[in-house]
This record gives C-alpha cells, sequence and structure tokens, in this order.
C-alpha cells in the first residue's frame, strides 16, 4: 500500500501528537502522588505506544488489524484515593494532571475525528476511527478517577 503525500503527512502529524501523548504520560505518571493515578498514567503511556507502533505501520506500508474497542472507558473502575473534604496539596497536583490530560485526549481525539476523512482506504479510516474511540476512552478513565476522588 502506498499512502498518497497528503495521507503520509496526516499519518506522521497523528503520529508526533501519540509522541507527544506518550511523553507526557511518561512524565505524568512521575509528577502523580496517588499510586491509582500513577497505575493509569502508565497504562494509556501503553495505549498511546500501540496507537504509535499502529501509525508507524501504516507508514511502512501495512494497516494493522483493530479490535474496535469502546469499552476499556465504561469498564475502568478506579480506586478512591481522596474524598470531597480532603483538599491537600498531593490532590490539587492530581486533580491538574488528570484535568490536563483530559484536555489533551480531547484535543487528539479531535484531530482523529477530522484526519480521518483525508482517506480513501477503509481499512485506514477504521483505524483511525478505532484509536479515535480509545482515546475519548482514555478521556473518560481520567474523568472517572477524577469524579471517584471528588475533583470533578
Amino acid at each position: 500500500m502506498v499512502l498518497k503525500e497528503k495521507e503520509r503527512s496526516v499519518i506522521e502529524d497523528l503520529q508526533n501528537q501519540e509522541k507527544s501523548c506518550m511523553e507526557k504520560y511518561a512524565k505524568y505518571a512521575g509528577l502523580a502522588k496517588d499510586p491509582e493515578l500513577k497505575a493509569l498514567f502508565k497504562e494509556l503511556h501503553k495505549q498511546e505506544q500501540k496507537h504509535y507502533d499502529s501509525l508507524g505501520q501504516v507508514l511502512s506500508g501495512t494497516v494493522p488489524d483493530c479490535d474496535c474497542n469502546d469499552s476499556a472507558g465504561k469498564d475502568y473502575s478506579p480506586k478512591a484515593t481522596y474524598n470531597d473534604m480532603t483538599n491537600s496539596d498531593d490532590k490539587q497536583n492530581d486533580a491538574f494532571l488528570a484535568t490536563d490530560c483530559i484536555g489533551t485526549e480531547k484535543l487528539v481525539s479531535g484531530e482523529y475525528n477530522s484526519d480521518i476523512f483525508a482517506f480513501g482506504k477503509s481499512n485506514i479510516r477504521k483505524l483511525l476511527a478505532d484509536i479515535q474511540i480509545e482515546e475519548q476512552n482514555h478521556a473518560e478513565m481520567l474523568y472517572k478517577y477524577k469524579t471517584a476522588n471528588g475533583m470533578a
């Protein structure tokens, strides 16, 4: 499979977004105070790495199969560390990190939503749609973390 110049550029841009997400999650895993949030950031880092690798495969000429998993966000049930009455520096730090990542996921999800229309090949569109759903799942998981910990 050969990509058109515009398609290659779109995939490269998306891959750069995924790389930024990976770097953010790795950094934030080190900054988070709550072990539950650290674990979530590490998991999301792995998922962003998968997205990055999938886009790399497209650039190499193959489109990986996708699982179209839309249940990760729905099934996520975080353990609460903080409560509504807690207002510690640690809670404020973790709330900031989670909120910042929700904003990032919204932006990345929107990019996929727009960029999908640059492609005529249905298997690439399906892969990008799958990644877009997974980005939405990431935001949902982060929001559930915030809700469980009295941050939302």
